[in-house]
């Protein structure tokens, strides 16, 4: 399983990002798909999840209005468009997909993007 994130970088407070994570080694398709960010020093925390037809998004309360998760199946790629940053998103961002069964079974983790928001 390969994840790889980018579009990560320097924004200022107000602007807008959109982050990409492209996914191999397993059926895209068939997974829901998460966005998770770690503060410097502490746990990751939950972003956002979309479902596998990305009919479904769920979002943490700080991001909720702001970022939106969506996903291209044919492309095997998952994007995070994230609006009206603040200082507070400042983090690295992780893609993030849990495979339940199979040999390819385990929770697995993209390398992050890091994304700084200037005030």
């Amino acid at each position: 399983v390969q994840l790889v994130e980018s579009g990560g970088g320097l924004v200022q407070s107000g602007g807008s990002l959109r982050l990409s994570c492209a996914a191999a080694g397993f059926t895209f398709s068939s997974h829901t798909m998460n966005w998770y960010r770690q503060p410097q020093g502490k746990d990751r925390e939950f972003v956002a999840s979309i479902s596998a037809s990305g009919g479904s998004t769920n979002y943490a309360d700080s991001v909720k209005g702001r970022f939106t998760a969506s996903r291209e199946n044919a492309k095997n790629t998952l994007y995070l468009q994230m609006n009206s940053l603040t200082p507070e998103d400042t983090d690295v961002y992780f893609c993030n997909v849990h495979i339940l069964r199979g040999d390819r079974r385990g929770n697995h983790w993209g390398q992050g993007t890091q994304v700084t928001v200037s005030s």
